[in-house]
């Protein structure tokens, strides 16, 4: 039997990760973003996508429903302001980890209040790019505990 995939959902911008405000974001391109990510869930499928358009990310977490065992999603900018997004999030049955590059509780004041938040699981933010590992590790592990 072949497990389930997560989906690692990346949002608005991402996809300039190494170029856009390194001293926030650092060096990591979304592509190493997406090797470390592959790397850390081992033999478990992973659907790996960044978009800029709000539509397509609510496709994906559709596709997600259906397809899905975990969604660990970067909502970027969508996160504070998409209730498209966090609708199509409540309807997802299994975990969802919120991972945010930089500490958003440090930053300037609209960052602080992000509407996926209250559909996630989980939440990490201020790890840096390396912190998707550690996001992937614990989505897989939520993912098993529901699977048992």
């Amino acid at each position: 039997m072949t497990s389930k995939p997560i989906f690692i959902l990346n949002g608005p911008n991402l996809n300039r990760l190494g170029k856009r405000e390194p001293e926030i974001y650092g060096t990591t391109t979304l592509a190493e973003v997406e090797a470390m990510c592959r790397e850390a869930a081992g033999d478990r499928p992973v659907r790996f996508h960044q978009s800029n358009a709000e539509h397509q990310l609510v496709d994906w977490i559709h596709e997600a429903i259906d397809e899905g065992a975990g969604i660990l999603i970067n909502p970027a900018g969508l996160s504070f302001r998409s209730i498209p997004l966090l609708d199509a999030l409540k309807m997802f049955p299994g975990p969802i980890v919120e991972f945010h590059i930089s500490k958003i509780h440090r930053r300037e004041e609209i960052y602080h209040r992000s509407l996926v938040s209250t559909a996630a699981t989980a939440v990490l933010a201020g790890l840096g790019p390396s912190g998707y590992a550690l996001a992937v590790k614990a989505l897989i592990g939520m993912v098993r505990e529901g699977e048992t």
